[in-house]
């Protein structure tokens, strides 16, 4: 039991010192010029459903939950997010060239159809994110309208 109470006690103590690690939440300020959903003059529902499923990993609009600022698990939120945003960005859409979003779309319309996105464990904390089936195909659709029309 002595060994269970030390054990114990230097546990709480590195968690406790682990909280004063610092991981960056503050988001960039997004220009509205290059802003996915400012240029592309996205429709209401459309817009609603990006940002609900999309944006928290994939923009710089991120809304941290409060789970984010406790760590370990801050620096696996803060990982995701960078990821997300290296992969596609839609705060900085109309900075990227032709060819990028394209292929951008086409990986957003192959993620949403095989339900690899939004990511199973981040629909669990976040109810928005759980796309319907009549939801996803809205979202293909319109990714698919603007790969058509050639209109990135």
């Amino acid at each position: 039991m002595k060994t269970f109470k030390r054990i114990l006690f230097w546990f709480l103590i590195g968690f406790a010192l682990i909280q004063f690690i610092p991981t960056d939440k503050v988001n960039k300020p997004v220009d509205h010029q290059v802003n996915f959903i400012d240029i592309k003059r996205t429709p209401q529902k459309i817009s609603q459903l990006i940002k609900g499923a999309c944006y928290d990993c994939h923009s710089d609009e991120t809304v941290y939950p409060d789970y984010a600022y406790v760590a370990p698990v801050s620096w696996s939120v803060k990982s995701h997010v960078n990821e997300g945003r290296e992969h596609l960005n839609f705060s900085v859409w109309g900075k990227y060239n032709e060819d990028l979003k394209k292929s951008m779309l086409e990986k957003a319309v192959q993620t949403i159809q095989n339900k690899t996105m939004p990511m199973p464990g981040y629909v669990v904390y976040h109810k928005e994110a759980n796309l319907s089936e009549a939801e996803r195909v809205l979202l293909v659709q319109y990714f698919e309208t603007i790969l058509k029309s050639k209109t990135y």
